[in-house]
This record gives C-alpha cells, sequence and structure tokens, in this order.
C-alpha cells in the first residue's frame, strides 16, 4: 500500500506528508513498482498540510476541484 511506501521513508503524520516534496513522493512510488506508476501526489502535500492544520472546509473545498487528486 502506498500508506506503507510513505511510512517507509518517515512520513507518519500530515505534517511530513505536507513537508514532502511532490517530486520525490513519486520517485519513492516509481521505486516501489509499477502498481503505483497511476498514482500522481502533485497535490498531496498542499492537502496533507490543510488537514495537518485541521483547515477540514478548505481541504474538502480543495478536494472539490480536483479530479482524482489531480487539477482538472
Amino acid at each position: 500500500k502506498i500508506s506503507g511506501i510513505l511510512n517507509d521513508h518517515g512520513v507518519s503524520s500530515f505534517a511530513d506528508l505536507a513537508a514532502a516534496k511532490a517530486d520525490q513522493i513519486k520517485e519513492w512510488l516509481t521505486e516501489a513498482g509499477n502498481q503505483y506508476n497511476r498514482a500522481d501526489p502533485t497535490t498531496w502535500p498542499e492537502q496533507a498540510a490543510l488537514a495537518a492544520k485541521g483547515d477540514w472546509d478548505a481541504l474538502e473545498k480543495l478536494q472539490d476541484e480536483l479530479d482524482g487528486g489531480v487539477r482538472k
């Protein structure tokens, strides 16, 4: 699972994910195998930053603007 990959790289909280760079996350996923190639972590740090702050309304608004986690 992707959560296990993130955990293996020291990402265990929303704050950790918010501090990560999307291109680094993508590299970790690529290294983990082809089954993760479809995952696009471009907005994950941004979403995690909102979650880490507890700004659930802003997170929901952002997610409404996304399609599969990617800006439409």
